[in-house]
């Protein structure tokens, strides 16, 4: 699937998130965690765990000042189309898949949410994340933000409330 089309919002055509596909992204990393909940309560804690990870006001002066072609948050990210600062909702798959992607002027990239069913009521998430950094300036923003293990901090720190959003869901809490 190529990710990109422009859609038309309140008359206005909107810019195309990514020019390629999903797949010819190269892979970057991949993280996941172990969920003592089922796979449609995982699914169910992704979206509140996206929501503060991502639609902050630091986040959209970020996604701004990136230039990134999606700077607020705006429909469902439980459907296609679905945006947060940042990302466009690719694709959904209740409650397995659900991918963003965007750009900005240093990367185009994607980050893929996967929930694996496990045995006794339990899933893995996992987190893929895809990019293309742009010339010279997409290497060194490719070195202060993969090279010094920020992202894969962020990464697990979404892993982790994901599931401890999804374990305290269960337990009633």
């Amino acid at each position: 699937m190529t990710v990109g089309e422009a859609s038309a919002v309140n008359g206005a055509a909107r810019p195309r998130t990514i020019d390629v596909p999903l797949e010819m992204l190269p892979p970057i990393d991949e993280h996941a965690i172990e969920v003592d909940a089922p796979a449609d309560v995982t699914w169910d804690a992704l979206f509140p765990t996206l929501e503060h990870s991502f639609n902050s006001k630091a986040a959209q002066r970020y996604a701004s000042h990136i230039e990134a072609g999606v700077t607020a948050a705006e429909g469902d990210l439980h459907h296609p189309g679905g945006m947060l600062p940042g990302f466009t909702v690719i694709r959904a798959i209740e409650p397995v898949m659900l991918a963003l992607a965007g750009r900005h002027r240093y990367s185009q990239y994607a980050v893929v949410f996967r929930i694996d069913l496990l045995p006794g009521q339990r899933s893995q998430i996992r987190i893929e994340t895809r990019a293309e950094f742009l010339g010279r300036r997409g290497r060194l923003y490719r070195a202060g933000v993969i090279g010094t293990r920020g992202h894969v901090i962020f990464v697990n720190r979404m892993l982790r409330a994901i599931k401890r959003r999804a374990e305290q869901s269960m337990s009633g809490s």
